[in-house]
Order: structure tokens, then C-alpha cells, then sequence
């Protein structure tokens, strides 16, 4: 039986502006208890950038202001290397293969967490997740952030946003675009979510911080977010 958790990590909440030492504790500690208590049971964690990665894209930009998009993501996509890097060794008793920075690649996974990051410019981790998710048939993508749900519009310019428990790949593409850039703030890649929705994937989409839910949501309890998927 297939027992994987594909995790995307948002780096909002492994480095919001440095790195929270006391969430990272607390979520190894929530990550042990799980895997400890299932023989078969793995995590893929995709690990995202963060300030580490806004910083430098901003510090590029501000100095380049010719400066292309794939250069901004290569610069984010470091970051995300660095946040793995991290991952890796916390996690190291349960991890015992190289970050990977190419999902397409042959993939190891031989112990209970597989640590991943950034592949290449023109997209998030989130997609990275998605690929990951299908070469392991994963039929979910569970996405850690520092919101607790996605709304019908962006609640910070519009006043009338209204969360959502649930909604469909095309909704959702109409809420978030079609397009990518570096540093883009989406509740998931929109190139991710083309890929997701044409493999009939699910996404829970919840706050990171909130590990009492985290929990829920690994053990397959009812959970505080909201459910992307076919519809």
C-alpha cells in the first residue's frame, strides 16, 4: 500500500524573515510521531524559499533593473536549496538521500523522508511537489503556507474576498492566472495547478503553523482549509 506524503513546504514558514528555529522543532517533532507510528509510512517534503529567496531577487532587481526572470529564479531557487540543505540534516536520522533538485531524475527514496527543492526557472517548488507526487502515484499534494485558505480573490486589495473550503482546478486557475514570475505570491504555481488539474490531482491547501491541523491532516481526520481538486 502506497503510504506517501507528498508535503510542499511553503518558506514562509521555515524562514518567514530568518529561520523559525521553534516551529522547525516543533514540526520535526509532529513529523517523528507520525512516521514512527506507521511502518510504511514516508513524507516527501518540498521545501520553498522564503525570505532568504525575496530578499535576493529584491536585492537583484534593485541592481538589475534590466534583469531577466530566470536569473530572479535561479537566485530563488538557491534559496530553496539552502532551506532543503537544512531540511535534510534536521531530518537527517530519517533521511538518507541526497536533496532533489531534479524531480525528473532517477530518484532514490530509501528512507522515511525525502527531501526536495527547486529544478529549474519558470516555476515554484509546488511543481516540483506535483511531479513528485506522480512518479510516487501520490493522488495529493498537502501545501503548507502561512494561510489557512485560499480565497475567492486576494483578501488584502479586496475587502469582499471570501474564504473557500473547497473549489475546482478551473476556478482556481481563474483565480490565480495562467502565468508564472519569480517571487510570485500564489497559493500554488500556476503551472503547477495546469499540471495537477490534467492528472486529476488533489491539493489541501492549509497553515503550516497550525500544527494541530497539520496533524489532522496527515492522520486523514477532518482539518481547518480548503480542498483543491476535479469539480
Amino acid at each position: 500500500m502506497n503510504d506517501i506524503k507528498i508535503i510542499s513546504l511553503g518558506g514562509s514558514i521555515i524562514a518567514p524573515e530568518k529561520v523559525d528555529i521553534e516551529f522547525l522543532k516543533a514540526f520535526f517533532d509532529l513529523v517523528a510521531t507520525y512516521l514512527d507510528r506507521g511502518e510504511s509510512r514516508k513524507i516527501i517534503l518540498v521545501c520553498g524559499g522564503g525570505s532568504p529567496a525575496r530578499e535576493y531577487q529584491r536585492a537583484y532587481k534593485a541592481i538589475v533593473t534590466s534583469g531577466e526572470h530566470d536569473a530572479a529564479d535561479r537566485i530563488g531557487i538557491a534559496a530553496t536549496r539552502l532551506n532543503a540543505a537544512l531540511m535534510k540534516e534536521i531530518f537527517s536520522v530519517y533521511c538518507l538521500n541526497d536533496v532533489v533538485t531534479d524531480p525528473t531524475s532517477v530518484v532514490r527514496f530509501d528512507g522515511k523522508i525525502l527531501v526536495a527543492a527547486g529544478w529549474k526557472p519558470g516555476f515554484s517548488t509546488d511543481y516540483d511537489a506535483v511531479i513528485l507526487a506522480e512518479r510516487f502515484s501520490a493522488d495529493q499534494v498537502i501545501n503548507l503556507s502561512n494561510l489557512a485558505k485560499i480565497y475567492t480573490d486576494d483578501p488584502k486589495k479586496n475587502p469582499a474576498a471570501t474564504p473557500l473550503d473547497t473549489v475546482g482546478w478551473e476556478d482556481f486557475r481563474h483565480i490565480v492566472g495562467e502565468g508564472w514570475e519569480p517571487g510570485k505570491n500564489a497559493p500554488f504555481d500556476p503551472i503547477a495547478a495546469k499540471r495537477a488539474a490534467a492528472c486529476g490531482m488533489r491539493v489541501i491547501f492549509a497553515n503550516g503553523r497550525d500544527l494541530d491541523n497539520v496533524k489532522h491532516i496527515l492522520n486523514g481526520k477532518p482539518f481547518e482549509g480548503t480542498v483543491i481538486g476535479p469539480g
